[in-house]
């Protein structure tokens, strides 16, 4: 039996769309058994995306931290950069390596360690007279709290201000520097002879001192710490710098500032503290030691109890002490009244050597500056 083409034709036809559909199903059957997997794709793209914006946060906290710090640094810079800028007409002359001489220059000082001399530790024009009595003693506080009208840019208040944060850090190199500029000179030179001191701190009602305060006295020397009813009383450092000085006092300009820190009482240190001068070791003759740092109790300003120091020489080398002395006066390790010293430190690694001073000297070792002395003696 012959087949009908036509009805051939149509069987092909419906053959073929039965194997596209079969082929369509096949590939939507593929997309649906792939579609699960582009869950954790999607995911790991989105990870990915959240980890760089993290990365990228994180660096621009960082670099926002970096630039904070630069600003802090730049805000806490040395006040010798400070100064620098205003070193220009406000600097006093002579400041940059050689002292200027007051008083005869021809008072000499001696103190012998093994034979050979060198400054005396402490030493001051006069001796003390009676009790010892603070030398600021009695003085009346200005307290500056007020701009003064008739010198804007440096008042006593700003001044003060300006010293203020360096003295609450204990900052020397930066306290250094402001003492040695010319408005801090001029502000000291004013209270030269008026039994007066500037301060800025806290007051109690009768308006003295009492608290946390600065004052700034004659001599370019300076107190910050705690006061009590207008008198030093607690913990605190003073200051002293030789500025255009060379005399007995400053060793002959060896030394170019002297301070204390520690306990006070009736104005004067009292308890544990310690004494030090900074040292400007070219001015000390080759090999000569200089007393540098002075540690132990205290009494009305003199030495009281054990002690320890240490000296310097001309070459920088360094060597410690021990000595043991009563409100003032050593207890000797050798007498050589003969010649008229005694031995009042001994060296620590070698007990066999000693520092010796003038036997007449053996009194009011101490603090000397703090105290009042007779003055009858300095006419001598």
């Amino acid at each position: 039996m012959e087949r009908d083409p036509r009805k051939a034709g149509e069987d092909q036809h419906n053959l073929e769309r039965e194997n596209n559909i079969n082929k369509e199903e096949k590939e939507n059957l593929q997309d649906l058994l792939h579609k699960p997997y582009m869950t954790p794709v999607l995911l790991g793209i989105i990870a990915v995306l959240l980890i760089c914006i993290i990365v990228l946060l994180l660096l621009f906290s960082m670099r926002s931290h970096e630039t904070q710090t630069d600003a802090g640094d730049r805000l806490q810079q040395s006040i010798t950069d400070y100064a620098k800028e205003q070193k220009q007409n406000d600097y006093v002359p002579g400041l940059s390596g050689e002292a200027v001489l007051t008083g005869s220059g021809n008072e000499e000082m001696t103190e012998s360690v093994s034979g050979q001399s060198v400054p005396e530790s402490g030493a001051e024009d006069g001796t003390v007279s009676g009790d010892p009595v603070a030398n600021d003693s009695g003085k009346e506080p200005i307290v500056v709290e007020e701009e003064d009208e008739n010198d804007v840019s440096y008042s006593k208040e700003f001044i003060l201000n300006e010293a203020l944060p360096y003295f609450v850090n204990n900052n020397h190199p930066a306290i250094s520097d402001l003492a040695h500029l010319k408005r801090y000179v001029k502000l000291s030179a004013e209270l030269k002879g008026t039994n007066q001191y500037y301060y800025i701190g806290d007051v109690n009602g009768a308006g003295r001192p009492d608290g946390k305060g600065l004052a700034i006295y004659e001599d370019n020397s300076y107190y910050y710490g705690d006061w009590s009813d207008g008198t030093r009383e607690g913990t605190g450092r003073w200051f002293r710098f030789y500025i255009n000085e060379k005399s007995r006092r400053n060793a002959e300009g060896a030394y170019t500032s002297h301070s204390y820190a520690g306990e006070w009482a009736n104005d004067l240190p009292n308890g544990e503290g310690a004494e030090h001068y900074d040292v400007d070791t070219t001015r000390l003759a080759s090999g000569k030691r200089i007393i540098q740092n002075v540690v132990g109790g205290f009494s009305d300003g003199l030495y009281d109890g054990d002690m320890f120091a240490n000296t310097v020489n001309s070459y920088g080398n360094v060597e410690e002490w021990d000595g043991s002395a009563v409100k003032g006066t050593f207890e000797l390790w050798t007498d050589m009244s003969a010649i008229g010293e005694c031995s009042v430190w001994r060296n620590k690694p070698d007990e066999t050597l000693y520092m010796d001073i003038d036997k007449s000297e053996n009194k009011s070792q101490g603090i000397r500056e703090l105290l009042k002395t007779d003055k009858s003696k300095d006419a001598e």
